[in-house]
């Protein structure tokens, strides 16, 4: 367990939805109990219309012996011992379905709060937190007070809010974000290089992992500046590597090995004409014309009209300005 919300409430619920089922528990005992008796005593009753009847019947082989008042009052306590008893006889069949559907209603009351008790027993669980893997944990910031901390005990969390990863050390991935302009030449399985803020002489490479179907939000930047996520996985690691760390990303489209390179500032364009560079030339600057090959956003590929240990101008020189 890595975090435990305020469950007190949920808590309580669970109390109570248990006390209810105890309760219902004890009331179906009461009950089975009272459907035993009432069952028992209309068996009794029967057997003592049973024994009613035939003690009429019996009484009536005495009806040769006996006045005409007496005979009449024989045959119809005979005829009422019988009515007695067949009725008592149907009302078996009725008072078992009574019963049965009593015992069933109960059942199902007691079922349904066995269901809430259950969903309160998950909704509780639910406010405890667990880890699915083992790892590191990594804290995030929420605003608070007007700045930005990591979360700690008594702040209020949102639906969806981020505030902790579990991390697995053994493998790790970088978020990273792409400018909408660029996208479009990135594919996953790309290989890509991943420098760290925090050691500067640190190189690990990686390849890109997965690509975000959709662009995320400008944020404080304009509406119009969208930035697609984009996944990076680590292919090798090493000790000083912990989670949480600011990194930069080179994704590799194209190579060029052993090219002279410049970087894109030193190279001027007019229209109509060859890129060119200033190469310094004695005391002052001689404009050369080049070829270029790969490029990106910082640096170029000089394929002709440069030459190892040429120096070049990053600005146009000064009489060039003029």
């Amino acid at each position: 367990m890595v975090a435990e919300f305020d469950r007190q409430y949920q808590l309580l619920r669970l109390d109570d939805f248990r006390a209810a089922l105890n309760d219902m528990d004890a009331g179906l005992k009461a009950l089975r109990e009272t459907l035993d008796v009432e069952k028992r005593a209309h068996g009794t009753s029967i057997d003592a219309a049973e024994a009613a009847l035939e003690k009429a019947r019996y009484d009536l082989k005495t009806i040769p012996v006996q006045s005409a008042i007496v005979s009449e009052q024989l045959k119809l306590a005979e005829q009422e011992a019988a009515a007695v008893y067949k009725e008592l006889l149907s009302e078996v069949k009725l008072k078992g379905l009574s019963q049965e559907a009593e015992w069933r209603l109960n059942q199902l009351e007691r079922g349904q709060a066995k269901i809430e008790l259950g969903r309160a027993e998950t909704n509780a669980d639910r406010m405890l937190v667990r880890s699915p893997i083992d790892g590191t944990v990594v804290m995030s910031n929420t605003w608070r007070g007007g700045e930005f901390a990591q979360i700690r005990a008594g702040d209020e969390l949102h639906p969806g809010m981020m505030f902790m990863r579990i991390v697995d050390p053994s493998s790790m991935v970088i978020d990273a974000a792409v400018n909408q302009a660029d996208i479009e030449q990135i594919r996953v399985g790309t290989p890509a290089q991943i420098r760290f803020d925090a050691y500067p002489d640190l190189a690990l490479p990686a390849r890109v992992h997965a690509i975000g179907a959709m662009p995320k939000t400008g944020g404080f930047r304009a509406s119009y500046v969208k930035e697609v996520p984009v996944v990076l996985k680590l292919d090798g690691l090493e000790p000083r590597v912990i989670p949480d760390l600011s990194v930069s990303v080179d994704v590799l489209f194209e190579s060029a090995p052993e090219t002279t390179v410049a970087p894109l500032e030193a190279v001027f364009r007019a229209p109509g004409e060859q890129p060119f560079v200033f190469v310094r030339a004695g005391g002052g600057w001689e404009r050369r014309e080049v070829e270029l090959g790969l490029a990106n956003n910082t640096a170029a590929v000089i394929r002709r009209g440069l030459e190892p240990g040429d120096v070049i101008a990053a600005e146009r020189p000064p009489e060039e300005k003029k």
